[in-house]
This record gives structure tokens, C-alpha cells and sequence, in this order.
């Protein structure tokens, strides 16, 4: 997969959810089985994820650079973070069934934005940066 590929998808992904979150956040933290009131938090979380749908999207073909390997880090983190989260929740059983599809989402994105982030050129690491 191309690194392009995995930022449209998440690019879709984050909208999907992020409209839905802003739009009907009621509705779709009831499918999950959670109750978010005020839905306040939820609709703040999609504006989040809109962001990061014009994010990812117009950063799909950006050449390789400082800022393209900022943004593979930040969604590399993220989404890991995502991943720790969704899992004790659904573990912990805040959550019904449909749960363990933000886990495996939240998994498959941060896999895929780490592969990318580590499997860059060791030529693009300057001495001494972290990116």
C-alpha cells in the first residue's frame, strides 16, 4: 500500500465518523451502546476528526519532508493512542460489540502510519532530530 492509499482512507474514515459525530452524536455513541450528555464532547471529538480528514486528504501527495514525516508521526501517536483507549473501553466493557470496530481501526491506521514514520530512509534522519 502507498502511503498516499492509507491517507485517503483515513481521510475518508475520519469524515464519515466526524460528520456523524458533529451531526448526530446521539445517534451515533447510541449504536455503541455509550451515552455521551452532554453531547458537547462528542461533537468537539468529530470537529477532531474533520480536521484530521482535511488534514490527511490534501496531505496525500505531499513530497517527502520535515512537515510530510510531522504529520506520519502525529498520526502514528494518535491513533496508537486511539487504539490504547478504545481497547480498555472495550475490555472494560463501556462498550457493546460494534466497539472492537474502532479498536481494530484505531490498530490498522496506527500500524499503517508507523510502518510508514519507521520505515522511511535512514538518509531523511538528520543527527540529533527527532524527526
Amino acid at each position: 500500500m502507498q502511503l498516499s492509499t492509507l491517507m485517503v482512507i483515513n481521510a475518508v474514515v475520519a469524515a464519515v465518523f466526524g460528520f456523524g459525530f458533529v451531526v448526530v452524536p446521539g445517534q451515533v455513541t447510541s449504536l455503541y451502546g455509550a451515552d455521551v450528555t452532554p453531547a458537547l464532547g462528542a461533537q468537539l471529538f468529530g470537529a477532531a476528526l474533520l480536521a484530521f480528514a482535511v488534514l490527511t486528504w490534501t496531505a496525500r501527495s505531499a513530497p517527502d519532508s520535515d512537515a510530510r514525516r510531522a504529520i506520519l508521526l502525529a498520526l502514528f501517536v494518535g491513533d496508537g493512542i486511539g487504539f490504547i483507549v478504545s481497547l480498555v473501553a472495550q475490555l472494560g466493557g463501556d462498550v457493546n460489540a460494534l466497539g472492537w470496530t474502532t479498536v481494530v481501526i484505531y490498530l490498522l491506521l496506527g500500524l499503517g502510519f508507523g510502518y510508514f514514520w519507521f520505515a522511511q530512509p535512514k538518509a531523511t534522519h538528520e543527527a540529533g532530530k527527532v524527526m
